[in-house]
């Protein structure tokens, strides 16, 4: 499928519909696809099925869906700043798997490399792996949906447990660059999850802050081809805001 350049962000995120899974790149408030996301939450689009390290805040990044009541369920490794995220998860307004950082970076690639599963030792001898974490409350606390036990397999004398891969119906990633063609070049930090959860989406949506030709990016340089990115939008320069401020007296 031929790449395509959308005019703004609104019209790349348009024909996401309501209960759609996304997998969606950033690490915090790092190298999240800030403009995709104000796209999404001005649209209405809800019920959605979230994949991400985390939640944002309480005002930015998924933050802003999340308080408007937008995700249904999010797999995440962490709840972090986000106070609404922790309300709306123990009041059971919303399902929250988590999952071991390196796991779910993992668990993205292996989507998008069409790998169904993998076996890792992270998590074993844990609720992970057992299961019975809280997937669900119900509203006076007790738990409405439980994790369920994974596989477990002896390699080599040592035990892991079985992961299933994630793949979405889209992915929201942001890039430093990227080319018409879909190439992306991350910043720093920001390619941490970003071109795991773009592999991971069947349609990735890319906002860049710099859009060049084709041939205007160093091969050697490129961190995701364009064959895993279906658009891509120009949105300029990011606000990168700090998630918490420390100051020394």
């Amino acid at each position: 499928m031929a790449i395509k350049v959308c005019e703004s962000a609104q019209e790349a995120v348009a024909d996401i519909p309501n209960g759609a899974s996304l997998a969606v790149g950033g690490f915090g408030l790092c190298g999240i696809p800030d403009k995709l996301i104000h796209a999404l939450a001005e649209r209405g689009t809800s019920e959605l099925e979230v994949y991400s390290n985390n939640c944002g805040v309480d005002d930015q990044g998924l933050g802003i869906l999340l308080a408007a009541g937008r995700i249904r369920r999010i797999t995440a490794s962490y709840v972090g700043e986000n106070k609404e995220f922790a309300r709306q998860y123990l009041s059971g307004e919303v399902e929250v798997e988590l999952t071991p950082q390196g796991t779910l970076a993992e668990r993205m690639r292996a989507g998008g490399a069409g790998i169904p599963a993998f076996y890792t030792p992270a998590g074993v001898g844990t609720p992970v792996a057992e299961g019975g974490l809280p997937w669900l409350y119900n509203t006076d606390g007790s738990v409405a949906t439980a994790s369920p036990p994974k596989e477990l397999r002896e390699f080599n004398g040592k035990s892991y447990l079985l992961e299933e891969a994630i793949l979405t119906d889209f992915a929201l990633v942001h890039a430093e660059f990227g080319d018409t063609e879909g190439n992306l070049v991350f910043n720093k930090t920001a390619t941490n999850f970003n071109p795991l959860a773009a592999m991971a989406g069947r349609t990735a949506i890319a906002q860049v802050e710099q859009l060049v030709q084709p041939g205007e990016l160093d091969p050697t340089q490129i961190h995701l081809p364009g064959i895993f990115v279906q658009r891509i939008v120009h949105t300029g320069l990011q606000d990168k805001r700090i998630e918490k401020r420390t100051v020394s007296a």
